[in-house]
């Protein structure tokens, strides 16, 4: 009996934190939908202008890009950025595709131009590269990034199971956690401009698990002294993504599914905030499908973008 409870199944251990997480969402969600509405009422009451969006890139970042569709947000941090990266070296992007060359041009047409204008401007451009197994791209080994970025990663599976569909993408961002690891800039933990909100039990069961700043105010790093890496990942903050419960995957990750199978590494939250789009000029979310999907998907309707920063835990 020891050994076989010794074996824990991580599907058994994503399908009990799923459980969990579901008889929460609705309560959790209408929650904060009453809150954003109180907030943009009392915004408009007072005349307050539009908040300044969080730009988590210091022109002196190395930055690795992984999961681009078709370039666009390399494109918008390469040739069109934000003030604040005004002087960014486009040397310093690494914009990494799951696709072949060849399959991205054919999914995104838009695609072939955004990447020769990165290739003029001194942007790397890498395909073929799968973000759990960033080690086994040649290009990458040896290699140490300021930030990581995944922008709405997604499995892709076109799973109509919901379980399965969230267990599926869960298996992907624990891939891509314990992948990114060992390409993270080494250093001492960024320090946050906090949030006065109260701060979350890291071991309790809330629906986002953080224990860094979650705001939406614009939140700065100190950029003054060299810091470790960090990662970034962003989400719709609706179910069924929620589910995937990225917080608690990075924070305390279920144990490996096989005795060979080397743990995940534990991160910190370090802060999360509101992903604006149009900070970001001329970039377009794809669907992992590519163009023949004709972006006709519903799922995350009504939400909103967010972005999770983490890293290394001591």
């Amino acid at each position: 009996m020891a050994k076989g409870g010794k074996k824990s199944s991580l599907k058994a251990t994503l399908a009990s934190q799923q459980s969990r997480l579901k008889k929460k969402q609705e309560a959790v969600h209408a929650s904060q939908h009453a809150d954003r509405m109180k907030a943009s009422a009392q915004a408009k009451t007072k005349g307050k202008a539009p908040m300044s969006p969080t730009i988590p890139f210091a022109a002196s970042d190395s930055i690795l890009l992984v999961g681009e569709g078709n370039f666009s947000f390399a494109r918008a941090l390469a040739l069109h950025p934000p003030p604040q990266l005004e002087f960014l070296p486009a040397a310093n992007i690494t914009a990494t595709a799951h696709d072949t060359e060849e399959d991205c041009f054919a999914k995104y047409p838009d695609a072939r131009e955004i990447v020769e204008a990165l290739r003029d401007k001194g942007a790397e451009i890498l395909f073929g590269v799968d973000a759990t197994k960033l080690e086994k791209c040649s290009a990458l080994k040896g290699r140490k990034f300021d930030r990581i970025v995944w922008n709405f990663p997604h499995a892709g599976k076109g799973i109509t199971d919901q379980d399965r569909n969230i267990l599926s993408n869960q298996l992907l961002l624990l891939g891509f956690l314990r992948s990114c690891a060992a390409f993270l800039a080494k250093g001492p933990v960024p320090m946050v401009n906090k949030s006065r909100k109260r701060k979350r039990n890291p071991d309790s069961d809330s629906d986002s698990g953080d224990d860094g700043a979650d705001n939406d105010e614009p939140q700065d790093v100190d950029t003054s002294r060299k810091t470790r890496g960090t990662i970034l990942v962003t989400l719709r903050n609706v179910p069924p993504y929620t589910l995937w419960d990225l917080p608690r995957l990075a924070k305390n990750p279920p144990p490996p599914a096989s005795t060979g199978q080397q743990p995940n590494p534990k991160y910190v939250q370090l802060r999360s905030f509101l992903f604006h789009r149009k900070a970001w000029q001329g970039y377009e979310h794809r669907m992992t499908k590519g163009e023949r999907a004709h972006g006709q998907g519903k799922t995350g309707e009504g939400g909103e973008d967010r972005t999770w920063e983490f890293c290394l835990q001591d």
